[in-house]
């Protein structure tokens, strides 16, 4: 379970192929091909995070850049793509969206301007008269209406494709704090058939033919018309801060704190520093600069300078990440500035998912409703694991009690159900440490158990090779239908190339999840493959990992347990650790041997005396 989840919405940063571009009049639109095509950023820990192995990455701007990074990292967490289903495709929209609240019909859209009676209520309350009323360009309309503005004092009030109302004035004309209690004022008016996403306050200084808008621009937005993950969250007693224009989004609610921005770098600064704080929670932060100041300037080199700031910030954050943070990077629609639009683009967008829950890699492929976010984020904020009923039962061995240190065994690929409550019916007689069977038969194998004996299963059988995530599931299932012991195969062949962090790092993860729903991990090294240093190194790599057992064989190899590979094992893992021999042990004797070697616990499928 996470204490921290950090969810970073890169502003505008899509990736094409949403199914109902053209109905948005977007066909063709792919910010991410926009921004990196002939640009030769290597976006290094982006593409870590799975950016460049995500679906759908058909254009061929993509394919070329992908060229040049053959030789990229392998992905570390999970991966995928959205596709958005609210009728929408501006920042309220996505992020209302992704904390779960779905919106089925769009926000009111003015191409043609705002009808006189909303004109004469913003003159009304603002005491001043209008200029404009189009859709316009931010920069180009204070170049526009910029010197009458300034010779009038009447507000620039202008809109775009996206559900806004924005008023634009210099700042020495209109002081920010009228400004802004204008905004909130015409934010008051726009309600019911003209309920925007948002009243926008644009500020700018400068002299006719020099206007710059400033930082001080403030959103005043729509409040969500239900509950959202930000409002659950709060009423849980959980922090959720805002960082950037969040909490305009949200219109305050289900913010806990509020860490306003000037724009890209300074939202990097603030979410580096809260990295570095004590918080139970979400902080979800937003990332305006690549739509505010790249998507709608169309200026792609610009965004991609701005992407390449973000990534070099992201190593950082990676590395300050605790082991029970979750980050969460995503976007909200997209705004290709290669294509001559300059407003919001209806477009899939990035999931890109490391830390608690999500360490291996994993292609999600593509998901439906941005508001999987919202699930992501309460899953690894709430997830709990319940006892299972076998953590009662004791199965430590007894003195003197040869059948106590049996794990009774029938992994044959021939073995059928009637074989497996033969198996148990054995082990209840003899009073054995558990029944070692194949995965298909542990659900039946508890209930036939009567869960008087401990079911143990395999993960990884018997190469080993499987990816870590396969094994995650694999252990995951097999505790769910009622296993309480795994005995998981090594990858032997990260062992023979002495990719000891890659083993480590695996061994460790599936026993963390074992471990939380009650169960206990063997680890099978294989040691007839592993000469005696590999065996010592595998040794310490168990102990460091936190597994409860260190095993010496499948019984599939060329060779089972030795009483000296045994003895070896013994001497070198640490105090936590126990020792499994399995493979070839046939009789009463040859048990006792390797007990009195060191092993705490024997495979066989039967003894002779």
């Amino acid at each position: 379970m996470a204490k921290r989840v950090f969810l970073v919405v890169l502003d505008s940063f899509g990736c094409g192929n949403a199914p109902d571009a053209a109905a948005f009049g977007d066909e063709g639109s792919n910010t991410l091909a926009g921004v990196i095509a002939d640009r030769y950023h290597s976006y290094d820990n982006m593409s870590k995070m799975g950016l460049f192995d995500i679906d759908g990455l058909y254009d061929i701007r993509i394919k070329q850049q992908l060229e040049t990074l053959r030789d990229r990292p392998f992905p570390m967490g999970s991966y995928g793509i959205i596709r958005e289903v609210s009728s929408g495709k501006d920042s309220t929209i996505g992020h209302w969206e992704m904390a779960g609240l779905l919106s089925a019909t769009p926000q009111p859209t003015y191409p043609s301007g705002f009808p006189d009676d909303i004109l004469d209520k913003i003159r009304k309350v603002s005491g001043r008269d209008i200029l404009c009323n189009k859709p316009y360009s931010g920069t180009e309309v204070i170049k526009d209406y910029g010197e009458e503005h300034m010779k009038t004092g009447a507000l620039i009030v202008y809109t775009s494709a996206d559900s806004v109302l924005q008023i634009a004035a210099h700042e020495e004309i209109v002081p920010l704090e009228e400004l802004y209690d204008i905004c909130r004022k015409v934010r008051a008016l726009m309600v019911g058939e003209h309920a925007v996403g948002r009243v926008i306050a644009r500020p700018f200084v400068g002299e006719p033919g020099f206007f710059t808008r400033t930082s001080n621009r403030h959103d005043f937005s729509a409040p969500p018309p239900a509950s959202t993950m930000l409002d659950v969250l709060k009423g849980m007693g959980y922090d959720v801060i805002s960082i950037g224009k969040i909490n305009d989004l949200f219109a305050g609610q289900g913010i806990t704190k509020s860490i306003p921005t000037s724009g890209n770098s300074d939202g990097i600064a603030q979410l580096l520093k809260i990295a570095t704080k004590d918080f139970n929670g979400l902080c979800y932060v937003n990332l305006v600069d690549f739509d505010m100041l790249y998507g709608h300037r169309n200026d792609g080199d610009g965004y991609a300078q701005a992407l390449q700031e973000w990534d070099q910030a992201l190593g950082v954050l990676i590395n300050v990440l605790r082991e029970d943070d979750l980050l969460i990077i995503t976007a909200d629609h997209g705004c290709d500035p290669s294509t001559p639009s300059t407003d919001h683009s209806r477009e899939t967008v990035p999931l890109l998912m490391y830390g608690e829950g999500h360490r291996v890699p994993h292609n999600l492929g593509e998901l439906v409703g941005f508001n999987c976010v919202s699930n992501y984020v309460f899953k690894a904020l709430m997830n709990r694991n319940f006892k299972r009923p076998y953590e009662d039962i004791d199965n430590s061995p007894r003195e003197g009690n040869l059948d106590s240190y049996i794990d009774l065994t029938n992994l044959k690929q021939t073995a059928t159900l009637s074989d497996i409550k033969m198996l148990i019916t054995q082990a209840l007689f003899t009073g054995c440490a558990s029944c070692c069977i194949p995965p298909c038969f542990v659900g039946d194998a508890v209930r036939f158990s009567e869960e008087k004996i401990k079911i143990c299963t395999v993960i990884g059988f018997p190469n080993g090779y499987q990816t870590t995530a396969v094994k995650l599931f694999e252990a995951a299932d097999a505790c769910d239908n009622g296993a309480a012991e795994i005995d998981m195969v090594v990858n032997i062949n990260k062992v023979k190339e002495h990719d000891y962090k890659y083993v480590k790092n695996e061994i460790k993860l599936i026993a963390d999840l074992v471990h939380s729903k009650g169960a206990i991990l063997k680890v099978i090294i294989e040691t007839c493959f592993l000469n005696p240093v590999e065996i010592v190194n595998m040794c310490d790599v168990v102990t460091e990992a936190g597994a409860d057992f260190i095993k010496t064989s499948t019984g599939f190899g060329t060779e089972g347990a030795t009483l000296k590979n045994v003895a070896l094992m013994k001497a070198n893992v640490g105090p936590n650790v126990k020792v499994k021999a399995a493979g070839g042990i046939r009789t009463e004797a040859d048990a006792w041997a390797m007990i009195n070697a060191g092993a705490s616990r024997i495979g066989t499928s039967g003894l002779k005396s």
